[in-house]
């Protein structure tokens, strides 16, 4: 049995529901990696800096 045929054998021909997890590819959102990224950055070089003026208040 084909992929296609294995999802859609149990789905009657006119359903009156949608399906709750629908199969397949959809339209996929734009990609937001960068904020993630930046953010992480951010707070690691928020960390390294808090390190060095500690060291630097506390000798």
């Amino acid at each position: 049995m084909a992929d296609a045929d294995f999802y859609s054998h149990d789905r009657p021909e006119n359903p009156k529901l949608r399906e709750d997890r629908p199969r397949g590819g959809g339209p996929k959102g734009p990609r937001v990696a960068h904020s993630r990224t930046w953010t992480v950055v951010a707070v690691i070089i928020a960390i390294i800096v808090v390190a060095i003026v500690g060291i630097a208040l506390f000798p």
